[in-house]
């Protein structure tokens, strides 16, 4: 068995290897439909992909914007790479021309791959043409490898690791019975157990209902962002209205609270200002 960690973007089905234990990973329900992303769950992960990137590309002083054309000059996904990775990637190409472009986004690429992970149909042309389908497929790779794949509890590592640590923490709460990353958030109820559990003082459990779902969303977003320093990533509307949220979108969000509660992801403290990728951005 390959023991590449593997993204099958192209497919019904996706499939992610964890490199150590060599474990397959693989989504429960078919998320992608004749190649092309539900409108409403492309939506989603665009906020919360671009939400989580900039919670990383802050620590370098440089945010996106729109996560469909500003990793196209590949400048940005190499300071995303060396914040949350903490290593230094090779020197880019200062150029704006096509070839530079390409040649700055293969570099990502090629440290991506060297982390043991495996991009099957996305190439550097792909990112820097805009392709949203396989942007999103790429940043979602990352959010794996480097959010996802380390968590272990309990000897169950990766996303079932990241499920069974939200078991765990909110089996006392009433009203929540965390069985998946998508319709087990939906009325905002583990969320607000998840923070209550490490931070009773922070939300009065005792006084939600399930029957306001907006409120309990709205709630635990904000009191996340306030004092917890966990940027919005997820639509309350669009969790409310929406049939199923988005699973990626949903785990994304999540492991942001268990690396806020459980353990740190080793990532660059200080602002990269001494990174030759900085220099290109402001000279």
């Amino acid at each position: 068995m390959n023991n590449s960690i593997n993204v099958i973007t192209n497919s019904v089905s996706k499939m992610y290897v964890n490199e150590d234990d060599a474990e397959y990973m693989e989504q429960e329900e078919e998320w992608v439909k004749d190649g092309l992303l539900d409108p409403a769950w492309e939506q989603q992960q665009r906020k919360t992909f671009t939400a989580w990137c900039n919670s990383h590309l802050r620590k370098a002083n440089i945010q996106i914007k729109n996560i469909e054309t500003d990793f196209r000059n590949g400048l940005m996904l190499m300071m995303l790479l060396e914040v949350i990775s903490g290593e230094t990637l090779p020197k880019p190409d200062k150029g704006d021309l096509r070839f530079h472009r390409i040649a700055n986004v293969n570099k990502a690429l090629d440290f991506i791959a060297s982390k043991g992970v495996r991009l099957v149909s996305i190439g550097a042309e792909e990112i820097v043409d805009g392709n949203i389908k396989m942007t999103l497929g790429m940043i979602w790779t990352i959010i794996l490898r480097f959010a996802i794949q380390d968590i272990s509890v309990e000897e169950m590592t990766a996303k079932e690791g990241l499920l069974l640590w939200c078991k765990r923490k909110t089996a006392p709460y009433r009203n929540v019975n965390v069985q998946n990353f998508h319709l087990s958030f939906k009325d905002g109820l583990a969320f607000c157990a998840l923070i209550h559990r490490h931070r009773p003082d922070l939300i009065d459990y005792d006084k939600l209902s399930k029957d306001n779902p907006l409120e309990n969303l709205n709630t635990a977003f904000d009191v996340a962002e306030k004092y917890l320093d966990i940027p919005r990533m997820l639509d309350p509307e669009v969790m409310c209205s929406t049939g199923m949220p988005d699973e990626n979108s949903v785990m994304t969000y999540v492991s942001s609270y268990y690396h806020t509660f459980a353990g740190k992801m080793k990532v660059t403290k200080e602002p990269l200002t001494t990174s030759c990728i900085c220099s290109v951005f402001y000279d």
